[in-house]
């Protein structure tokens, strides 16, 4: 596992120590920052990101990567993406973690443009944390939610899907916060 692009591109980070983490592919994290960059530009110095069911964070930490102003990781377990997070000593003042269990997400001080969402396939937590997750979004954040490709997935109403990508063994739902 590595970061791809931006600032620490090759990078490496440390492997997830539970079998359950399962992190998004080096290839479908490309295709996702490209779809990012083809939908808000490429500057992204003034948005935050979420990541929901963080597991190592190599999601978040691409983002910080490639220049997230402030990067947020949100997993019930947070050490492995701890172990990845001390990676990164001098960006402390740019990276949250927060311990909590998706479904019932604890009130933010600040509202994110980009929400990352993966959680553990085929347990019907996606549309549920989705929910949770409403409160803490901008009107139009950009969602990128990843379920496992044969998973149904009904989107709540506060979100419109844009465009659906398969990679391997993943689904990723675009979508938009419309609250």
């Amino acid at each position: 596992m590595r970061i791809i692009g931006g600032r620490y591109r090759g990078k490496k980070l440390i492997s997830p120590a539970s079998a359950a983490i399962r992190p998004t592919s080096d290839k479908a994290r490309e295709a996702l920052f490209n779809i990012l960059r083809s939908r808000l530009g490429s500057d992204f110095g003034k948005l935050r990101l979420i990541d929901i069911f963080a597991g190592s964070g190599a999601f978040a930490l691409e983002a910080l990567s490639q220049g997230f102003a402030g990067v947020t990781m949100v997993d019930i377990n947070t050490a492995d993406l701890q172990k990845n997070v001390r990676l990164f000593p001098g960006e402390a003042g740019r990276i949250n973690v927060v311990r909590a269990d998706a479904l019932s997400l604890p009130t933010m001080a600040e509202k994110f443009d980009v929400l990352f969402m993966d959680a553990p396939y085929r347990r019907g937590l996606t549309e549920p944390a989705l929910k949770a997750a409403a409160a803490l979004l901008r009107p139009g954040a950009l969602c990128l939610i990843e379920v496992e490709k044969n998973e149904s997935c009904s989107l709540p109403e506060t979100y419109r899907l844009l465009d659906e990508r398969r990679y391997g063994l993943a689904k990723v739902l675009i979508a938009e916060f419309i609250s």
